[in-house]
C-alpha cells in the first residue's frame, strides 16, 4: 500500500512562505494514499497559476495545459483512460475566470474527475489583479479605485448545472481537507472542492485569521448534503449577495448525489475498458484509398 512518501519527490516548492498552496499540497499527498491509490493510478492536470505547479512537487503523472483549459484537457484524459483517477488542481483565475465555461459543461456532463480550485480571491502569479471571486472594493495595482465587479459564486453555479458533489475546504485545516479530497476521489462523477486559500503576498486582507473567524463545518449544524435546495442555501451564505465580507462561511460537503452515473459510464465504447487497453481497430486499407480519392 502506498504512503505519503510514495507521492513525494525531492523538488521543493517555490511558493511564497506561508502560501495556502502548501496546505493543499500536503492534503493532496495525504489523501491519495488514504484513498488506496498508487502514484501510477493518478493524473494531475493543471493550468496556469502558482498552485498549478503542484505536479512538479509530487511523484504522480502530471499534465500542464493552457490557462483556463484544465477541465477540457482533463476530460480528454478521462475519456482516453477512464481507469485513471484524474485530479485537477488550479486557481480561481484559471478555474472560475478563463475556465468557467468548462466548469459548467464538466458539471452538467458529470465527468468522473476531482476539481480542486485554490481560491485565494486574487491573481497571484501575475502580481495581484482581482479575480472572479474578489470582493467588491478590492484595491489592486490594476484597480486603484477598487473592484466594481460582483463576486462569482462557484458553488451555486456548479449546483445550478447539476453538479453531483460540491464541497469547500480551508487550506490551513489539512486533516479536514484531506478527508474532503478522499470523499471526492470516491465519488462517481464530477466533484468540485473550492478551497479557501490565503495569498500572503497579494491579498493580505484575507489572511489566516480572517478566515478562522468566519468558517464553520456544515456537519456541526446538521446539514443534509443530499438536499439540493439546502445545499443551494448553504452555497449562498458566501459570498452573500451584495456583501463585501461574509461572517458565516460554510466548509464541508455541501451536496452529494451518488445516484447519477458519470459521463464515461454511459459511453458504450468505454464499457469494454479504457481505450488505451483496448485493441486497435482499423478499417480495410481499400476504405482509406477510397477516402483519399474522394479528396481529389
Amino acid at each position: 500500500m502506498a504512503t505519503v512518501q510514495d507521492f513525494s519527490n525531492n523538488i521543493r516548492p517555490t511558493w511564497c512562505p506561508g502560501c495556502g498552496d502548501y496546505g493543499i499540497w500536503n492534503a493532496l499527498k495525504r489523501a491519495l494514499p488514504k484513498a488506496g491509490l498508487e502514484p501510477q493510478q493518478v493524473m494531475l492536470v493543471t493550468g496556469i497559476g502558482c498552485g498549478s505547479k503542484t505536479p512538479d512537487y509530487m511523484h504522480v503523472n502530471g499534465l500542464h495545459t493552457l490557462h483556463g483549459r484544465t477541465l477540457a484537457a482533463a476530460t480528454g484524459v478521462k475519456l482516453a483512460n477512464h481507469g485513471l483517477h484524474v485530479v485537477c488542481v488550479h486557481g480561481d483565475g484559471d478555474g472560475y475566470g478563463m475556465g468557467a465555461n468548462h466548469m459548467l459543461h464538466t458539471a452538467r456532463r458529470n465527468m468522473g474527475l476531482v476539481d480542486i480550485v485554490q481560491n485565494n480571491h486574487v491573481y497571484g502569479l501575475t502580481k495581484g489583479q482581482y479575480s472572479p471571486t474578489s470582493a467588491p472594493g478590492f484595491v489592486t495595482s490594476t484597480s486603484p479605485e477598487g473592484a466594481i465587479d460582483r463576486p462569482m459564486n462557484p458553488l451555486a453555479l456548479a449546483l445550478s448545472q447539476g453538479a453531483t458533489f460540491v464541497a469547500r475546504g480551508f487550506a490551513v485545516d489539512v486533516p479536514y481537507l484531506t478527508d474532503l479530497i478522499v470523499a471526492a476521489l470516491g465519488h462517481r462523477g464530477y466533484a468540485l472542492i473550492d478551497v479557501l486559500q490565503p495569498c500572503v503576498s497579494f491579498n493580505k486582507g484575507m489572511d489566516y485569521d480572517f478566515w478562522r473567524g468566519r468558517v464553520y463545518k456544515v456537519e456541526d449544524e446538521g446539514h443534509d448534503p443530499s438536499d439540493r435546495m439546502a445545499a443551494m442555501q448553504k452555497a449562498w451564505e458566501y459570498p452573500a449577495s451584495g456583501s463585501k465580507v461574509a461572517e458565516h462561511v460554510p466548509l464541508g460537503i455541501i451536496y452529494r448525489d451518488e445516484s447519477v452515473p458519470s459521463y464515461e459510464e454511459q459511453v458504450s465504447t468505454l464499457k469494454a475498458g479504457p481505450l488505451v487497453a483496448q485493441p486497435m481497430r482499423t478499417r480495410p486499407l481499400e476504405d482509406y484509398h477510397k477516402l483519399v480519392q474522394e479528396l481529389y
